[in-house]
This record gives C-alpha cells, sequence and structure tokens, in this order.
C-alpha cells in the first residue's frame, strides 16, 4: 500500500508538473482561458504572469516530490541540495506571480482571496523553509518543506476537483469558488497531520551537516 501511495503521489506530481506544457503548444484557447474575458487576454503583463505561474509551478511539481524520498536524498545528497534550490526560487517565482492572478481569478472576489491566501502561504513556507536550511535547523526544514510541498500540490488538487465539480453537474463560477479554497486549505490540514505523524518539530534536535530526513522519526519514504 505504501509503495502504492508513493506511485500515486510521483505520478500526479509529474503528470500535473508536465501539465504546462499543453499551454505551450498549443495556440488556441485551452482549459481555464476560456473562462477570461479577451481584454485580459490581450494584456502582456497577465500573459506574461500567466505563463511564469504555470511554467515555474509546473518545474516546481517535478522537482519537489523526489525531494521526500529519503532513500534518494542519502544517496544522492549533493542532487538534492540543488534540487532544494531550484525549488525554492521556482516557488517565489510562480507564486509572486499567483499573487497578481488572483486579482484577476474568475470567480470574482471570492475565488480571488482564495488563490491569494494560497499565494501568499506558498511563498511564507517555502521561505521559511529556506531560511530554516540555512540556519542548519533540519527538522523545521523538512515541516516547513512538507507544508510548501503540500501548497504546490494545490495544483494537482484543483486538476481533481474541477472535473468532478463537471461531473457532478455544479454550476461553474460557484463551483470554482469552492475549490478555489479547497484544493489548498485541507492540503495543509494533511501536511500537519504528516508532521504530527512523523514527529517532526522544533523539540527534535537540529544536527549540523546532517542530511535532512536522516533523524530518528523523520523517515518520510
Amino acid at each position: 500500500m505504501k509503495k502504492l501511495n508513493w506511485f500515486l503521489f510521483a505520478f500526479l506530481s509529474i503528470g500535473v508538473g508536465l501539465y504546462p506544457i499543453i499551454y505551450l503548444l498549443i495556440q488556441t484557447k485551452f482549459g481555464l482561458l476560456f473562462t477570461k474575458s479577451e481584454e485580459l487576454l490581450a494584456s502582456k503583463l497577465w500573459n506574461i504572469l500567466f505563463y511564469q505561474h504555470i511554467i515555474f509551478g509546473g518545474i516546481a511539481l517535478l522537482t519537489g516530490w523526489s525531494q521526500f524520498s529519503a532513500r534518494l536524498r542519502q544517496k544522492y545528497l549533493n542532487t538534492h541540495r540543488l534540487l532544494g534550490k531550484i525549488y525554492v526560487a521556482v516557488c517565489l517565482l510562480s507564486g509572486s506571480a499567483a499573487l497578481y492572478l488572483a486579482f484577476h481569478a474568475t470567480g470574482g472576489w471570492i475565488a480571488g482571496l482564495g488563490f491569494g491566501g494560497l499565494a501568499i502561504a506558498w511563498i511564507y513556507s517555502t521561505t521559511k523553509a529556506f531560511l530554516s536550511i540555512r540556519q542548519k535547523q533540519i527538522t523545521q526544514h523538512q515541516a516547513w518543506m512538507i507544508r510548501s510541498y503540500a501548497l504546490t500540490w494545490a495544483a494537482v488538487t484543483l486538476r481533481i476537483y474541477l472535473p468532478l465539480g463537471q461531473i457532478a453537474q455544479f454550476d461553474f463560477i460557484e463551483a470554482y469558488r469552492v475549490i478555489a479554497w479547497l484544493c489548498w486549505v485541507p492540503n495543509l490540514f494533511v501536511a500537519e497531520w504528516i508532521i504530527v505523524r512523523l514527529k517532526i518539530g522544533p523539540h527534535l534536535a537540529s544536527i549540523h551537516g546532517t542530511p535532512l530526513g536522516s533523524g530518528e522519526g523523520s523517515k518520510v519514504n
């Protein structure tokens, strides 16, 4: 069961991480672009930040999932550190763009607040993860990385909930307003459950020079 869960986690992370390629290959409207006004689609700033968000968000999904494998971390520590730096950079780039895009969210201010809250929480948790590892606070870094990737995974849960809403024949705009919150708030609760389950917290001492996750009780996979 654990191997199946890990496979699904990796499969969905990679699959949705590659999803933005479709927007780059298709010249016509695709996906959520159908919900945007022609005036907004003609905005150069909006287009730049939209593609900044989806491209770097996709890279965050692609680089982040492997960071939670203790085997990969311990075997390829330098690669883990490099991918971690890339992950932090792309999260901040994607998150800052998302904060702007939230002001133009489909579904009005309710959806905008949801996606804006996600962007702020994503930037904050990723920054905390980066600062904690710089200070050699290993367990705090792991906890904040779990929170950060749970928010990165909002891209996955969003694409799970959207078709479910259509199958249930909910009004798209009303459903989208709910999904703007549903795609990330429950993810944070799951992240906190994982942190408690793995006994990750400030009560565990940070060990200088010890690879992430090598401490007792901190193994993710």
